[in-house]
């Protein structure tokens, strides 16, 4: 299991969705760890060092945070070039750029707010849906997205549903002729939106037909795992080999430094500055109970400042 991935997520995490299925299309073996919906997040808070966001991936020492991340790694593992986001180009990397910024915020201020109301009291009960409420709240705190206003997110998320559809009159994948990451990433807003909206999604016939291409990808081999397992694999791994440094600004590999999400989630983590390359921020991390750990973000999207 030590050179096996694992996935810190939840169910109903539509980010977790999107990786969830790439295991499915390259039929993966993974270990699933479920995490709760809200900090704090005991099985996952340890090894990264508070990071905010949900997934957060797994390879022995190794913890991956970022979805654009994990399906690096998910495409280093496997095999598949296709899944990795620098493969994505032209209308296709317009169109995830569109699903991950306006088109992700909308899919939910375009369910109407008492079927919103109502699924959540579904999922989480009435103080979880407080709880739940009062954490999202403050999730764009200090970020720089800004979801669209409640009038206008029907309407964003239906150009986005356009867009796509007139892409896959000409193509039967988002890419292309055959399933990439691009598919992944179009296809999690809209998963979100249908299971907050509680009802089939609402699109024209390509994006219905390949709806549920995506869906029938499934998630590949799921073995649960528990918490346990997971902090016995980080303690007796060492963090792989670090990968050549390029040129980072002024600050120093070996110094403190804390590392952001820029959009959202703006909880830095503090570290040691390991590694930086053209695409990621490594940061080692000390811990009486798991000794060294590496901790990987995407360099894009991220801030890194001296600790």
């Amino acid at each position: 299991m030590n050179d096996s991935i694992i996935l810190h997520h939840y169910e109903n995490s539509p980010y977790a969705e999107k990786i969830r299925l790439m295991f499915g299309f390259t039929n993966t073996r993974w270990h699933s760890l479920l995490s709760p919906v809200y900090p704090p997040r005991p099985n996952v808070d340890p090894l990264t060092g508070g990071y905010r966001r949900i997934p957060v991936a797994q390879i022995g020492a190794d913890i991956f945070c970022d979805t654009a991340l994990i399906a690096q790694e998910v495409a280093a593992l496997t095999g598949c070039s296709a899944l990795d986001p620098a493969s994505a180009e032209g209308d296709a990397l317009a169109l995830m750029k569109q699903a991950e910024e306006k088109a992700f915020f909308a899919a939910v201020g375009a369910v109407p707010p008492l079927r919103l109301l109502g699924t959540m009291l579904r999922s989480f009960g009435p103080i979880g849906t407080y709880r739940f409420a009062k954490d999202r709240s403050s999730l764009l705190r200090g970020g720089t997205s800004r979801p669209p206003a409640a009038a206008k997110a029907a309407g964003v998320l239906q150009s986005f549903l356009d867009a796509l559809e007139l892409r896959l009159a000409k193509y039967q994948w988002v890419g292309g002729d055959a399933p990439s990451v691009a598919d992944f990433a179009c296809f999690h807003p809209l998963w979100l939106h249908v299971s907050c909206n509680r009802k089939p999604l609402a699109a024209g016939a390509n994006v219905q037909r390949w709806y549920k291409a995506v869906e029938e990808f499934g998630h590949g081999q799921r073995k649960e795992i528990t918490q346990a397992e997971a902090f016995e694999v980080a303690r007796v791994s060492e963090p792989r080999a670090l990968p050549a440094s390029t040129e980072h600004g002024l600050l120093q590999i070996g110094q403190v430094v804390q590392v952001a999400p820029l959009d959202y989630g703006v909880v830095p983590v503090s570290g040691t500055l390991a590694a930086v390359t053209e695409n990621r921020i490594i940061v080692a991390r000390q811990s009486s109970a798991f000794g060294t750990l590496h901790v990987h973000f995407p360099r894009a999207g991220y801030s890194l400042a001296a600790g």
